[in-house]
């Protein structure tokens, strides 16, 4: 059990969070907010980069900063950026962060060969990194991420530069992770997380707002999320008296999906985690 107790932290007199407690067994944690609120701060944090201001963070009940090395040697990390070398192999970049991590080396060719065909790189293992893709590289990092096989995985945006057969993938490998391990996946992204998150902890205004599930997050809107078929001539009225969600161009009209607090004239609609999640940061 990873449990964050009243953790505040401040950079110079301006506070990046403040009073944030979380308790996370394991399941997989959507950690979700706009870029800028807090997300990375936390991370970093929870994985000793950065020391809390004040509060603590303790791994089964001791603080992580007693635990030191052997806190470590636990957990998985894919920051949103990571170093590697342009001249290496994905094959050569595993084999040198094992040896620094202290990986036995019994199985470890097998292990490397496991991860890099979990990330769908068997083709690419012995091509230099230097002409990857952007997609590409970030394969590379959720593969050093999961190599250890860590009891916490904590993944940083993890899917940026990933076409959308990578991202399903991609939520495929988590999920199947998070049955006995603490999965982190902060993102901005919703789609990231709808579908895989046991839990969405979201941060707004430095703190904790929501700590949920997606169907209980989507019910609070229920009754305030409505379609409609609006004349193209009428989008701009329609525009300032509600929150419209999304729209899309037909035939002369929009149809859109908007927030409205009171019942309106138009048609209900299901409410989801993304509607939550711009309702929430609008």
């Amino acid at each position: 059990m990873l449990t964050v107790d009243s953790v505040t932290k401040y950079y110079g007199k301006k506070p990046a969070v403040e009073n944030i407690s979380l308790s996370l067994g394991n399941g997989l944690y959507g950690l979700l907010a706009p870029n800028g609120a807090g997300k990375t701060t936390l991370i970093k944090m929870l994985t000793t980069l950065l020391k809390p201001t004040s509060g603590e963070i303790l791994y089964c009940g001791t603080p992580i900063e007693k635990l030191g090395a052997s806190y470590r040697e636990l957990i998985g990390y894919l920051p949103q950026q990571f170093g590697y070398y342009r001249g290496s192999t994905p094959v050569q970049y595993l084999e040198y962060l094992a040896a620094l991590n202290g990986m036995p080396s019994k199985g470890l060719r097998e292990k490397i060969e496991s991860v890099i065909g979990q990330v769908g790189l068997s083709d690419s293992k012995k091509i230099k990194m230097k002409k990857f893709s952007g997609g590409m590289l970030q394969r590379v990092g959720i593969a050093q991420a999961i190599m250890s096989d860590p009891k916490i995985l904590i993944l940083d945006e993890p899917t940026a530069g990933l076409d959308p057969k990578e991202r399903v993938r991609f939520r495929n490998i988590i999920s199947a992770m998070s049955k006995d391990r603490t999965v982190i996946l902060s993102t901005h992204i919703v789609s990231d997380i709808e579908s895989i998150a046991n839990r969405v902890i979201m941060i707004k205004d430095r703190q904790i707002f929501r700590d949920s599930t997606v169907p209980e997050l989507s019910a609070e809107l229920e009754g305030k999320v409505f379609e409609a078929s609006v004349p193209d001539s009428e989008y701009e009225r329609f525009e300032r008296e509600y929150f419209v969600l999304s729209a899309r161009q037909e035939q002369g009209s929009m149809a859109v999906r908007f927030y409205c607090e009171s019942p309106a004239p138009y048609r209900p609609a299901e409410p989801n985690l993304e509607d939550f999640f711009l309702v929430t940061y609008r």
